[in-house]
């Protein structure tokens, strides 16, 4: 799993125009950092409002909060703002480009601590920040594959080195289905159920197959043939058999499948596992188990079907 983090300076960058967020103190304080694991510390909390008891990394500052510091005597104004400061928020921000306080300032200043302002109002800056904070910080984790959009659900291929991954994205390319990483996708949990799959932007469009090479599919196929993320339902794992043990089971398999699960982050995935034997057509295959996955979601099940029906018919022989 990946260490996520992200400094001001970043979160400045990214956000500023679409904030119009302007620096006011703290510049020297730029490359603060927030770690993924800093959020575990206390009480779990990226951006909101000014919170000194347990205090957010990025603290909003809107009409009220400015209005509940002047109204607090001198001592106990200073000491808040120290206890702020005392806490290294990442930044503090100033909503609808009030005046910033004098005292403030300067405390933001001697600490380095980024202080920032913004015409837009405090639920706007909360609701922003919020959500790409908590997006970008994450569990990820890098998974060796091939990451397809096969009939609008997303789709893992997995298997040893030299089963067939390349080839059979490139086959459900020219099938109509997407690509969205090939080799290294990244997946990050953003909800407890939710695993979202990206490509790196260094693989960005590329499929590597042997004999062949590098590919790009954009180019090959059109821009209709690749996606930028998608959330991850169904893993398809390739296995070849000479390289497994004997099955020992009831064959309960021939009927359900070879139906698992593997566990990415904190979230059990679907896994189904397809031999590779020379003239199988995993493309269809393929497909067939995204389809039968999308019947399983709305609770459709023929193998508990047939084995109803089965059970039927021998009541009736009796």
């Amino acid at each position: 799993m990946k260490s996520t983090s992200i400094s001001a300076r970043d979160l400045f960058d990214q956000h500023q125009e679409r904030l119009g967020l302007r620096w006011m103190a703290g510049s020297r304080g730029a490359d603060r950092v927030l770690e993924a694991v800093d959020t575990v510390a206390r009480r779990p909390s990226l951006a909101g409002y000014l919170n000194i008891i347990y205090p957010n990394k990025v603290q909003i500052l809107g009409t009220e909060e400015l209005a509940w510091l002047d109204a607090l005597d001198s001592r106990q104004r200073w000491e808040t703002i120290a206890k702020i400061i005392e806490f290294r928020p990442l930044a503090m921000v100033i909503s609808k480009d009030q005046p910033c306080p004098e005292d403030l300032r300067i405390a933001a200043e001697e600490s380095d601590t980024p202080l920032w302002c913004s015409p837009r109002r405090g639920h706007e800056l909360f609701n922003h920040l919020q959500y790409h904070l908590a997006r970008k910080l994450a569990p990820q984790i890098t998974v060796h594959g091939v990451f397809m959009e096969i009939y609008s659900i997303g789709v893992l291929i997995t298997g040893e080195s030299g089963a067939g991954k390349s080839e059979l994205a490139l086959e459900l390319v020219t099938r109509g289905h997407r690509l969205v990483a090939d080799d290294a996708p990244e997946f990050t949990q953003i909800a407890p159920d939710v695993l979202d799959g990206a490509c790196p932007e260094l693989l960005q469009d590329l499929l590597e197959l042997r004999g062949l090479g590098i590919l790009n599919v954009r180019q090959m196929f059109g821009d209709t043939a690749v996606k930028r993320n998608k959330y991850l339902r169904l893993i398809v794992h390739l296995t070849r058999p000479h390289l497994e043990p004997q099955a020992t089971g009831t064959g309960m398999e021939r009927l359900v499948g070879d139906l698992g699960s593997r566990r990415l982050l904190d979230l059990d995935v679907p896994m189904i596992t397809l031999p590779v034997m020379p003239g199988r057509n995993l493309a269809v295959l393929a497909e067939a188990a995204a389809r039968a996955h999308i019947l399983r979601i709305k609770g459709v099940d023929p193998a508990a079907a047939f084995m109803a029906r089965h059970s039927h018919f021998l009541e009736r022989a009796q």
